[in-house]
């Protein structure tokens, strides 16, 4: 049985290459039969500035957007954000599609694919690990950073990634099954 990792696009800006990152990486974790895919992207959801009247940690969700929000990462085993870096932090709407749900993240790992210019989008991931600890997840250390990603675009806007970012990609991949099937289990047995 493979386990359900959701890739989930933060960027929604009009002229975005998160899409193009996180199709390449996509591509890589395909390879995995450990996991079965799924990219989510935020662009697409198009979950609205928070809207629900109950803290999130009740489920008592009003509206059919976060239903369906949370049904998705409900079911989810393992997450990856794909991130740009704004302003030396994470994009509003990472943070919004966050604060929509609790239980739901609970005890499960996130693993992040970032990219920017000479940072490589670390500075955003490193804003985003308390977030993602006080929701409950594990954020692995293992990661992909881009650095100046743009140089790895082609004409017709398709990210190809170098030897060294596939490697990082597989090894941070690994190390994400590793922790999917360790929290899994704390999951089933409390």
């Amino acid at each position: 049985m493979a386990y359900q990792l959701k890739i989930i696009i933060g960027s929604t800006r009009q002229g975005r290459k998160g899409k193009a990152v996180a199709d390449w990486f996509s591509t890589i974790a395909q390879e995995h039969s450990d996991f079965e895919v799924e990219v989510l992207d935020l662009k697409q959801i198009a979950l609205p500035l928070f809207d629900e009247e109950e803290h999130p940690r009740l489920k008592k969700y009003k509206h059919e957007h976060t239903k369906n929000w949370s049904k998705s990462i409900d079911a989810a085993d393992a997450y990856v954000v794909v991130t740009p870096e704004y302003n030396f932090s994470y994009p509003a709407t990472i943070k919004n599609a966050l604060d929509y749900l609790s239980l739901e993240w609970a005890e499960k790992p996130l693993a992040f694919v970032s990219y920017g210019g000479l940072s490589g989008g670390m500075r955003a991931v490193q804003e985003l690990k308390p977030v993602i600890t006080t929701l409950g997840m594990m954020p692995i250390p293992q990661a992909v950073n881009i650095p100046m990603f743009t140089t790895m675009l082609n004409e017709q806007g398709i990210f190809t990634g170098n030897e060294r970012l596939e490697q990082s990609a597989n090894a941070m991949l690994n190390a994400l099954l590793r922790w999917t099937t360790a929290l899994k289990q704390m999951r089933e047995n409390p």
